[in-house]
């Protein structure tokens, strides 16, 4: 992959607005700072190469250097990447209540994922006042106080770069496509660290179509909701057209076209939605309440996911035919969207004497495979 430093990921994000706030540049240096859901450049810095630009996942992303890492294969543009099995799954009932998001499959595994050793620190995202702010729990029980998707940007990431100071080497990390392309940027150890250790040891993606600018979002809610606490928000499926916010005083419903245009100009180039970095990818089991689909795509998460069945802390089942069918268009559909988009930017593929450097970089079958709708899952 090309490397550049913090001039170029200034100009190149900040400046041309495609900064998603995943915090992969913060905590690595005094010089970017994140506040409040927006991430600034502090000061100026002439480093010609840092891994602030080598792990955005907004520049230079090469997802056949990825997928080789990742898999051992080049990248091929299914619409759900590349995965060992596929389920429909939930907590198990006699696990601790939360303010869980349909299944809470993902509070599960991670709690399960620290009780058994597995990691020794988990990476989540909580909120306040509608703002979403990363945290670090170590104990089993800390984990459920940051269940629930929050659907607006979140520096995640900044808490992996404060553990790797705290001193732990095996965190787990929940995250967005966005935090698990980084961390897979981080993997590929690009500025070539002799002493660099991969400190994530699970990475567990959420499927996201978009993130909402933090701030923006935190205002509506306060117009809508006032003051109160918000709990948890919801999107109904199709025909409803609403965002539902629960807070403590009750329910709030926002038009979704109101929602749709605090979208981070970023989401439109990000051809992922089911975070096909991570070991294992959890999303909504549409149409079915208190259920998540489940996507196995690594040995690590495998192993996690049998373990936690065994032991009695989520449920599977097999996953309806039409349920995948109906997610695979969805991802198909928004990888060829992102690369149709980067492309009229003149930010897929380009070459220096394009006098532009690239967000994404496609090898050309997996680029006809995508924008001829000929994907398929594997």
């Amino acid at each position: 992959m090309a490397l550049f430093g913090p001039t170029e990921l200034s100009a190149d994000v900040l400046e041309e607005g495609l900064c998603v706030g995943c915090g992969a540049c913060i905590h690595l240096c005094p010089y970017f700072a994140t506040h409040r859901g927006k991430t600034a450049m502090l000061f100026p810095c002439s480093a010609e190469t840092g891994r602030c630009h080598a792990y955005c996942p907004k520049t230079e992303v090469d997802l056949d250097a990825i997928s080789r890492a990742f898999s051992g294969a080049g990248y091929t543009g299914d619409p759900i990447g590349s995965f060992r099995a596929i389920y429909a799954a939930r907590a198990q009932k006699t696990d601790p209540a939360g303010n869980f998001q349909d299944g809470g499959t993902v509070s599960a595994l991670m709690r399960f994922a620290l009780e058994s050793g597995v990691i020794d620190a988990a990476v989540l995202t909580g909120q306040q006042a509608g703002i979403p702010v990363p945290g670090i729990a170590t104990r089993p029980e800390a984990v459920d106080s940051f269940a629930s998707s929050k659907y607006t940007a979140a520096p995640t990431l900044s808490a992996v770069n404060d553990g790797v100071r705290q001193g732990f080497t095996r965190m787990g990390v929940v995250g967005t496509p966005c935090h698990m392309t980084a961390l897979a940027q981080m993997r590929l150890n690009p500025t070539k660290r002799e002493d660099y250790i991969h400190p994530v040891a699970l990475s567990i993606g959420l499927f996201c179509t978009w993130a909402l600018d933090a701030r923006r979002f935190a205002a509506l809610a306060a117009d809508r909701a006032g003051k109160s606490d918000i709990r948890k928000i919801r999107i109904p499926p199709p025909p409803a057209g609403i965002v539902v916010i629960e807070t403590d005083a009750g329910s709030v419903e926002v038009p979704i076209a109101k929602i749709r245009a605090l979208v981070l100009a970023g989401c439109s180039i990000c051809p992922d939605m089911t975070a096909e970095w991570a070991d294992v990818s959890v999303g909504a089991l549409e149409g079915v309440d208190g259920w998540n689909t489940l996507i196995v795509r690594t040995e690590t998460g495998e192993d996690l996911v049998r373990e936690a069945v065994d032991a009695g802390r989520i449920v599977t089942e097999v996953l309806p035919e039409s349920t995948l069918a109906q997610l695979e268009g969805a991802a198909a559909a928004k990888k060829a969207r992102a690369l149709e988009k980067a492309h009229r930017d003149g930010r897929l593929n380009t070459t220096p004497d394009e006098n532009r450097r690239s967000v994404l970089r496609v090898n050309a079958d997996a680029l006809e495979n995508i924008l001829s709708g000929k994907g398929k899952a594997t």
